[in-house]
């Protein structure tokens, strides 16, 4: 188990260039098994969730081509749909949350699919539901062995298109049946689709492959099913998560940061979220330019009363970012709760915080007050663990914010979602060593 050892203090200044999606990624790459033409995929990011799905298609037969250090060209043209039964597959697919969207794509063109229950973040519940009974509405037999240690399997001679209504806007849930159905006979429509940037990508990338998608960016998705799809070439987005993650350290630490090729006009709300904690943004063109501030006060709402930052499905604020404006409001002035509604124990990393020196109330598993300390007192070093991804980092910019030294243990979560965060923090002042 590896760790960061991190002095705090540091004002870091510099451009930084943020990695392409995490999010995106994962679905991306489940596509490349929809054809057997050549996929040429681009700005993958080098973190292990990524990795491994890499690692488990090259093991399903997918041929891995090494363009540079963030292209890679696929070939899916001698899949072996057998590895799937495989102890080798559910030891590794187990140990990957994304590993659930190959199911979709491997339905599509060879009419079966497996996956072990899959592993990932300790966030609370995060049900598949909506995966499987998007497939059963397409025709799919679904079956579920709990006795050979959580198997789903999904089987189905012919997929047909129809009309569904997804009981939640998942966005791994919406991807998986769109891949699906994309190569179903007739129709499908999808209601309560789930409409982030990364669903846009891929539909997109799915429309150059010569699937007929239609209503991109809503919630409402018409799919006409086709025969096949070719190949294509991609690039993915820049990771929104990484881009607010550096505006939330930038003010926690006083530092002036140049944020490059964000494609800002894909970022939705989160700049506006910053700027309601009161961080000053610059747009220079797709850069953001974050300048160093001694002090940020967080808005109110008209009548005076505490601001409120939830979660909602896109366009609103996305979950995956309520860490960080949690930890970035712990020096501002005044108060915000943090309301996370999607998962119930995301929030439980703040009693390191609190351990720290931070002001903040957990009113209960999905709200937290955070009570801003305005640079009054700063936050002291300690040892702690990171319970998943998007806290490990929350408590890095902490860690940078601190007086003295601290240790984050349990750096791999952080590794699953950041590539090479300490180097590339290191490079514009961080003083952060990988022990």
């Amino acid at each position: 188990m590896a760790s960061f050892k991190i002095t705090g203090g540091r004002h870091l200044k510099g451009e930084i260039v943020p990695q392409g999606a995490k999010n995106e990624a994962l679905q991306i790459l489940c596509a490349v098994l929809l054809t057997p033409e050549p996929v040429t995929i681009h700005n993958i990011p080098s973190i292990r969730d990524v990795n491994q799905l890499i690692d488990l298609l090259g093991d399903l037969g997918v041929r891995r081509t090494m363009l540079n250090d963030s292209s890679i060209r696929f070939e899916a043209n001698d899949v072996n749909t057998d590895y799937m039964e495989s102890d080798s597959f559910r030891q590794k697919a187990a140990a990957l949350r994304g590993s659930v969207m190959l199911l979709g794509p491997m339905l599509a063109r060879f009419r079966k699919g497996r996956i072990p229950r899959p592993g990932g973040d300790k966030i609370g519940r995060r049900r598949l539901d909506t995966h499987f009974l998007g497939f059963e509405k397409l025709g799919a037999e679904f079956s579920y062995d709990q006795e050979d240690g959580g198997f789903y399997r999904v089987d189905a001679k012919n997929l047909k298109g129809t009309y569904m209504l997804l009981d939640e806007a998942s966005v791994t849930g919406t991807a998986n049946v769109l891949m699906a159905a994309v190569m179903a006979e007739g129709t499908t429509t999808i209601y309560n689709a789930a409409c982030e940037p990364y669903l846009q990508q891929l539909c997109l990338m799915l429309n150059r492959m010569g699937a007929k998608i239609s209503g991109v960016g809503s919630n409402l998705l018409t799919i006409e099913g086709v025969e096949k799809l070719g190949g294509t070439e991609h690039t993915m987005l820049p990771d929104m998560i990484e881009i607010g993650s550096f505006i939330g350290l930038a003010a926690m630490t006083k530092s002036e940061i140049t944020i490059k090729n964000c494609q800002v006009p894909m970022l939705g709300v989160i700049p506006d979220v910053f700027k309601r904690l009161g961080i000053q943004l610059e747009i220079r063109g797709d850069d953001i330019f974050v300048p160093a501030q001694e002090h940020y006060r967080i808005d109110s709402y008209l009548d005076g009363s505490t601001l409120t930052v939830a979660d909602a499905p896109w366009p609103g604020f996305t979950p995956d970012l309520l860490s960080i404006v949690l930890v970035t409001a712990i020096q501002a002035q005044g108060t915000v709760l943090i309301h996370q509604k999607m998962f119930e124990s995301r929030l439980f990393f703040v009693d390191k915080l609190i351990e720290m020196g931070a002001q903040i109330i957990l009113c209960d598993p999905h709200r937290a007050t955070v009570i801003g300390l305005n640079r009054d007192t700063p936050l002291r070093g300690i040892r702690m663990t990171s319970p998943d991804i998007r806290a490990g980092v929350a408590l890095l910019i902490a860690a940078m914010s601190a007086r003295g030294v601290s240790i984050i243990d349990n750096i791999e979560q952080i590794d699953r979602g950041y590539q090479h965060i300490d180097t590339r923090l290191n490079a514009i002042g961080a003083e952060i060593i990988r022990l």
